[in-house]
């Protein structure tokens, strides 16, 4: 079985005295499908919510990894605050080989610093319909997987319990 390593960020920014969360929605055109580096986009049939994420370059650190994804993914630039979790699971690859990987992905807990929401490159939208703002105490509801759900509650007990953010 194969292994990916992968980096990703809930970025969290307080508009109006409310918790924002960045989030990504793949692309749900036929056309957008296809595979970049080592991912591919299937076609999806409604909005399917993530966090961003990917895969850690050759050298790189896993925080410096996230923050890059972010970047690319959302459009904006973040701070980190602190490490939330390492989810893993399996999964097939739906291009290529069909071979089964083993994933781990680090997640940390951003600040938003700069930038504008879905100011992407557009080599991108293959990866990202689109990025948006959504409310943080809604996040683990409209996040369509499992381990992300869990880092969006994660990031709502953390702001919750510093009231110093």
């Amino acid at each position: 079985m194969m292994r990916e390593i992968s980096a990703g960020g809930v970025v969290i920014r307080k508009k109006d005295g409310v918790w924002w969360m960045a989030a990504i929605e793949l692309p749900r055109t036929p056309g957008a499908a296809g595979e970049l580096g080592k991912r591919a986009v299937r076609a999806k049939p409604k909005a399917v919510l993530c966090l961003p994420k990917g895969l850690i370059d050759p050298g790189e650190k896993v925080l410096d990894a996230a923050l890059r994804e972010v970047r690319e993914e959302t459009g904006i630039v973040a701070v980190p605050i602190t490490k939330l979790a390492d989810i893993k699971y399996v999964y097939v690859r739906s291009w290529g080989d069909g071979q089964r990987v083993f994933k781990i992905v680090s997640f940390y807990l951003l600040r938003y610093d700069s930038g504008t929401i879905d100011d992407i490159a557009e080599d991108m939208r293959v990866e990202v319909g689109r990025a948006s703002w959504v409310l943080l105490k809604d996040a683990p509801q409209l996040l369509a997987y499992g381990g992300e759900k869990q880092m969006a509650r994660k990031a709502l007990e953390y702001v919750e319990s510093h009231a110093e953010l």
